[in-house]
């Protein structure tokens, strides 16, 4: 199989023409990240019906988690626009040694994400969580810290695979994974009994355990597809022997990586965050956010999928020197998304109370999700502006500038906004925007200025690169 660059007519596509070549590429990502954002579904679904007491651990475990990883992860894929323009200007061998050195960079990284989850107290503090809420946390993290190496070796290789258009083995690992995901769940957080084998039930830490075991399956099957697969070859990936690391490259990963992890981290913590704030208004409250922002976190695998395909056209095209195609690209790729999550958004909205029944039939905390999910239509709409834009700026490797618009965006409007509202700091918030409420009318707000700010970095980019 042959790793060449497919032959693009690329004279004058319209918009039709951008959508058959993004499409083919976003629907295995789609379908990957659903495969993997059902791992928190499924927890979430199972753990409540455990306990309430184990779904508000999951909620502060599951924050905390996302947080650490998720940033970290942002640092690894810096791999996708670096190894997308070497691939675009058919530099094969260089493309593949990005790929060494990401895994590199992945384990160095792991080991200071497994510290912060080994010793989760900041978290825990934030949240101000009660003593059984925090045992049952410490649990579940402690899991995790076994997991995170596993997953950020293999977002190495998810972020290659992306760049050089093979999203769809990708996918496929994952749709394994998910389907062993599943059974592990049950056994662990349930428990177990089979004659005289007995799995005790876990609850909330239970999701953890069955998350590492899952992760270093699917590690170890990337690691053989590598090993075995003739696409790699052009690639000179020698899969049984990693590279050593080499200053220059990982110099380059971390240039681009960092304002990137640091942004995605801003970005994901400016939601995840809002969790810790919620615990402090009881169980109740912060599990209809897990409902709400795992409803949200599903409908936002679609505009993620769309930019992952979108980006890695523009790199490609940069790397093959013709900016005007990765101009049309992009912005036929932007308005794609735009249209999808007016249409997602608004359906989301009108059915919220039958999504909400089919995660849980407890009343009280479908009345507490109810009003977060007014938001949900706008939410996703700047959601999906925002997403797409910054992942075309990082194809042309601007990172370090949206870097600074999530910080202003996501943390101080949405954050510290969101706090401002819910506390009723100032004595004049609303009652309708006191509590939970508050934190997703100012996430909202956030999520809005980032979506125009980066739409509007981007649209200078664009008028600047194509002038020739």
């Amino acid at each position: 199989m042959s790793a060449a660059l497919p032959i693009v007519d690329t004279a004058h596509p319209s918009f039709t023409d951008s959508a058959r070549r993004i499409v083919p590429l976003a629907w295995p990502v789609l379908v990957g990240q659903l495969a993997v954002l059902a791992f928190s579904t499924v927890d979430t679904v199972m753990v409540a019906r455990y306990s309430a007491l184990d779904l508000a651990a999951l909620a502060v475990g599951g924050a905390a988690y996302i947080s650490v990883f998720v940033a970290l992860m942002g640092v690894v894929l810096a791999v996708g626009p670096i190894a997308g323009q070497l691939f675009g200007a058919r530099k094969l061998p260089e493309a593949g040694r990005q790929l060494h050195q990401a895994i590199w960079l992945a384990l160095g990284l792991a080991v200071v994400g497994c510290s912060v989850l080994l010793f989760p107290e900041p978290f825990l503090a934030l949240a101000r969580t009660q003593p059984a809420v925090a045992a049952k946390v410490r649990g579940y993290l402690g899991a995790l810290a076994f997991a995170l190496p596993s997953a950020l070796l293999f977002t190495a290789f998810r972020g290659f695979n992306t760049a050089v258009s093979r999203p769809k083995i990708v996918m496929a690992l994952q749709l394994g994974a998910l389907a062993l995901k599943v059974p592990l769940n049950a056994a662990l957080i349930f428990g177990l009994t089979l004659g005289e084998w007995r799995i005790p039930a876990f609850g909330a830490p239970g999701c953890g355990i069955a998350t590492a075991i899952v992760m270093a399956c699917q590690l170890l099957a990337a690691w053989w597809v590598l090993r075995h697969d003739a696409f790699y070859a052009p690639f000179e990936l020698h899969a049984s022997r990693l590279a050593p690391p080499q200053r220059a490259s990982l110099a380059e990963l971390l240039r681009l990586g960092v304002p990137m992890g640091l942004a995605i981290g801003i970005e994901v913590t400016g939601f995840t965050f809002m969790a810790f704030f919620i615990s402090r208004l009881g169980a109740t409250p912060v599990a209809g956010h897990q409902i709400a922002a795992n409803m949200v976190s599903l409908m936002f695998m679609m505009p993620l999928a769309l930019a992952n395909a979108t980006g890695t056209l523009v790199a490609q095209r940069i790397g093959a020197d013709d900016p005007r195609d990765a101009r049309r690209i992009g912005w036929h790729g932007l308005l794609l998304a735009l249209a999808i999550a007016t249409a997602m958004g608004g359906g989301a909205y009108l059915l919220r109370e039958l999504l909400l029944r089919a995660y849980t039939p407890d009343p009280v905390i479908i009345a507490a999700a109810m009003p977060l999910l007014a938001w949900v239509m706008l939410f996703h709409i700047a959601d999906a502006a925002q997403t797409l834009a910054a992942f075309i700026l990082r194809a042309y490797r601007i990172a370090t500038l949206p870097l600074l618009i999530y910080a202003s965006s996501m943390w101080g409007v949405g954050l510290g906004g969101g706090f401002l509202l819910a506390f009723n700091t100032s004595g004049l918030t609303p009652s309708a925007l006191q509590g939970a409420p508050g934190f997703w009318a100012a996430s909202t707000a956030g999520l809005a200025f980032a979506g125009l700010a980066l739409t509007g970095l981007l649209a200078w980019l664009l008028k600047t690169t194509t002038r020739r």
